[in-house]
């Protein structure tokens, strides 16, 4: 059973990398920078823009800094995954546990596969400095003024992420405050 509960995380592993991955070569080779395409009235938008790699688009150290954050990404991914095999193989570790730490993880290989490769593929960078794609936008609009429910614009990989963490927070904080 051990080895069935780590094929079945890869496997869910490597869908949610694979569903980010074709997402945003969709979207990269089918829309401009800038471009929207309005999905759910003013409600919902396709966005395409792209970023540094981290958090709201913020950059810091210029190239060292970007090579910085990518190595960082690269290493604590590594981390990450080698401790979902540990925990996989321990008995009594919550299917819900692992399962929420491989949704960080692929979400954070699917923003690493950004910053490593599409630099070299789209040719506007080299290995390591490539730009994370983003895409999900969903501003508000009432009376001509815009309320933002959430401002900035994101992809499947930090919703990955983000659903992750807050499962991991809100279901199974009790595995974690041992």
């Amino acid at each position: 059973m051990k080895g069935k509960k780590g094929y079945w995380l890869l496997l869910f592993g490597v869908a949610l990398v694979v569903i980010d991955q074709v997402i945003k070569v969709l979207v990269k080779t089918n829309m401009c920078l800038g471009d929207q395409i309005f999905v759910i009235g003013q409600w919902f938008r396709l966005c395409f823009v792209e970023n540094e790699g981290m958090a709201f688009g913020m950059a810091f150290g210029g190239k060292v800094g970007k090579f910085l954050l990518s190595f960082l990404r690269v290493c604590l991914s590594g981390g990450l995954i080698w401790w979902i095999g540990r925990l996989s193989r321990k008995p009594g570790v919550p299917t819900g546990v692992l399962i929420g730490l491989t949704a960080i993880t692929a979400g954070a290989v699917g923003n690493i596969i950004d910053c490593l490769f599409y630099g070299m593929i789209w040719d506007y960078a080299p290995f390591m400095f490539g730009k994370v794609v983003d895409m999900f936008y969903f501003p508000i609009i009432r009376d001509g003024a815009k309320v933002y429910f959430f401002s900035p614009v994101f992809n499947f990989a930090d919703s990955c992420v983000t659903v992750g963490a807050f499962y991991l927070v809100l279901f199974e904080w009790k595995f974690f405050s041992k």
